[in-house]
């Protein structure tokens, strides 16, 4: 199975779905997620998830033009596809989790369920690096702001948000993610179908890129280090794509 781009998006189509998983990755991986998260997603796609990952440009401070034009790139893809008629789960990393959660509050797609990752809905001047520092240089910054604003974003999803089944992940070793902010927003609505799991992890342990290691001729501590990393990756990467796979086939029964 080889990853092919569709209407800017790009894709894995096992031979026989039984659904469509929607990725978005997080705000510096996202222009390239068949790279990113090429572990977690072909992993998926070989459990016959069919995988459309949008690419998307962290480039401007409007979050509903991304949104809309991620939703308008994903339309045009699945239906290019005949995938239609298959369930769709949205799956996003960091601040995939904002787009997907305007997504569902502004355009009400139908939704099998959505998976968040990881969730980062902070303001510009925490999540630009060198923000402060730019802005006493150019004091227009000061007052820029995203649109919508991370209270805008939380008030979209308390009224319009209907997707009633969710997973939620938060790693042990994420100082920077905001999901148990999410999960009480959640859970406000839809106080039984929401999950919360708590995994062993960083911040980039969704991102499933392949590290490629070859020892010396001795083999030294530095190699047994990279070794012992690269295997603690890729367990923490199997735990995830374990739990995925398991509230996956949950909602599909």
């Amino acid at each position: 199975m080889q990853w092919k781009q569709v209407e800017e998006n790009w894709v894995l189509t096992p031979a026989k779905p039984k659904g469509v998983i929607h990725f978005l990755g997080g705000a510096f991986f996202a222009a390239a997620p068949q790279v990113a998260y090429s572990r977690v997603l072909e992993q998926l796609a070989q459990n016959n998830y069919a995988i459309v990952a949008t690419p998307f440009l962290n480039n401007t401070f409007d979050h509903r033009q991304i949104a809309r034009d991620v939703h308008t790139s994903f339309r045009k893809a699945r239906s290019k596809l005949f995938l239609d008629y298959f369930p769709v789960f949205g799956m996003g990393h960091s601040m995939g989790c904002k787009i997907h959660l305007l997504i569902n509050s502004l355009y009400k797609p139908t939704r099998a369920g959505n998976i968040y990752i990881a969730y980062n809905n902070y303001s510009a001047d925490r999540s630009i690096p060198f923000f402060k520092e730019l802005s006493n240089t150019i004091p227009e910054m000061s007052s820029m702001e995203f649109t919508p604003t991370p209270k805008e974003t939380e008030q979209l999803v308390s009224a319009n948000y209907q997707t009633t089944h969710n997973l939620l992940i938060k790693f042990i070793d994420d100082d920077i993610d905001e999901i148990f902010s999410l999960a009480d927003l959640l859970k406000q609505k839809f106080p039984k179908t929401v999950s919360l799991q708590t995994l062993e992890g960083t911040h980039l342990t969704s991102m499933g890129i392949d590290v490629k290691w070859k020892a010396g001729e001795s083999f030294s501590a530095i190699d047994a280090i990279a070794q012992w990393v690269k295997q603690e990756m890729h367990k923490n990467n199997h735990t995830l794509e374990q739990v995925l796979l398991s509230w996956l086939n949950q909602q599909i029964r």
